[in-house]
């Protein structure tokens, strides 16, 4: 993507004194006068950032500023490895709250709408951020968290809740509460801001049509502020970057060279105004691409597109790579299914054995034709044949935070 003046200009300000204010960056970037950065060309040549130079920070080897300026931490929600620890400025702070309040204008919120804040607090980013941007928007912030649907739905209820803030499972699992226990005319929700994991169409659509609501997409990760660094917008049509304050390339998962706009392949971030730990080509592992020319919404911020996957979440079976993205788009066009699977990789007396469960309403004969057709299109598009089993709805298992879609016993 084309660095603007602006952002060139942020950059250059950012690399000029980065060296004195981080000990990370002054020992990673050692080799490199970071004076002679003075074009997009020239930017493109430093070294990625990897989670694993995070990691090797802990605890807060990644500060940029004196302890007295930190005024909070937060960690990223990964459950293997050593945490990656984020300090955080009040200017910091400040920035995401705005980011965060941008999203909620975004999506038509207002400071009328009561917003119902499901993800965690603590040291995940996300509840906290939902709540920033409430509050700096001038929103009613109501922070739940998650767990305990019966008080959830009460509240919802009784506060009359507008807006939904959730993962996606959770997004779902309420929906099918509100649909089971017929209360959905009893609630006042009109808009969902959804985020923390990729998510297919069919489970949008249930989402939307249980709850009545029109959703949102939300962007963002721990390391790079945390949720509200991009949000889709009445277009649907990607998520908007506010690119005053996180620069976005796309560049080949194994080159690392930068791709040009449209073609897909992983996000690398890097933070323009960030103070308490500055990111500089940041790689997430997202897979994604950045979508061209301006959205028809009018807004000047550039998009990236719905996220294909993780460069680490591929699997592979019998020689064929795939990814969870891959086996929605076969859930989404295979009739009779529902939007909820799982993927289960065993091997057999050395023999790999692909089975993918799915909901589905169906019974008897329709139900086997519907798992001989989602074999079919699974063969078609990934290239190997699975073992599919149609299961009743509401079997498979529901997650107050992001769900688990791929089980591989092979390791």
């Amino acid at each position: 993507m084309q660095m603007t003046p602006e952002q060139l200009s942020l950059v250059t300000e950012e690399l000029a004194t980065l060296k004195e204010r981080s000990p990370f960056y002054a020992e990673k970037l050692s080799a490199v006068d970071l004076g002679d950065v003075k074009t997009q060309a020239d930017f493109e040549k430093l070294p990625f950032t990897e989670k694993a130079d995070l990691r090797a920070a802990y605890p807060l080897g990644l500060a940029a500023v004196p302890a007295e300026r930190i005024v909070r931490i937060h960690s990223s929600s990964g459950t293997t490895g050593t945490p990656v620890i984020i300090p955080y400025t009040q200017k910091d702070v400040n920035d995401w709250a705005i980011q965060f309040a941008r999203c909620y204008e975004m999506a038509g919120i207002t400071r009328e709408d009561r917003i119902h804040i499901t993800p965690g607090y603590g040291l995940w980013t996300a509840g906290i951020g939902f709540q920033l941007g409430a509050e700096l928007l001038g929103a009613m912030a109501i922070p739940m968290g998650p767990g305990n649907t019966d008080k959830q739905l009460k509240m919802m209820e009784d506060l009359g809740s507008t807006v939904l803030g959730a993962t996606s499972s959770y997004a779902l699992l309420l929906a099918e509460e509100i649909a089971e226990r017929g209360i959905r005319d009893r609630l006042r929700l009109r808009k969902g801001v959804i985020g923390s994991e990729r998510w297919g169409e069919k489970m949008r659509n249930r989402i939307q049509n249980e709850l009545g609501i029109q959703i949102y997409d939300i962007y963002g990760l721990t390391e790079i502020y945390g949720p509200g660094i991009g949000i889709s917008c009445d277009e649907h049509a990607g998520m908007h970057i506010w690119d005053d304050y996180v620069y976005i390339e796309v560049v080949d998962p194994d080159s690392g060279a930068p791709l040009p706009d449209g073609e897909v392949g992983e996000l690398v971030l890097t933070t323009l105004q960030k103070e308490g730990a500055p990111l500089i080509r940041y790689r997430t592992h997202d897979l994604t691409r950045i979508i061209p020319g301006t959205c028809a919404c009018g807004s000047r911020h550039p998009r990236i597109d719905t996220l294909v996957g993780r460069t680490d979440d591929m699997f592979k079976v019998k020689g064929c790579n795939m990814f969870p993205a891959q086996v929605e788009e076969v859930i989404k066009i295979t009739n009779g299914t529902s939007s909820e699977y799982q993927v289960m990789i065993e091997n057999i007396s050395g023999k790999d054995i692909l089975t993918v469960l799915f909901e589905t309403e169906l019974v008897g004969e329709e139900k086997s034709r519907c798992e001989e057709e989602l074999a079919t299109i699974f063969k078609a598009k990934l290239g190997c044949t699975p073992d599919a089993k149609g299961v009743p709805l509401g079997e498979l298992p529901r997650s107050e935070k992001k769900t688990k879609r791929i089980f591989d016993s092979r390791y």
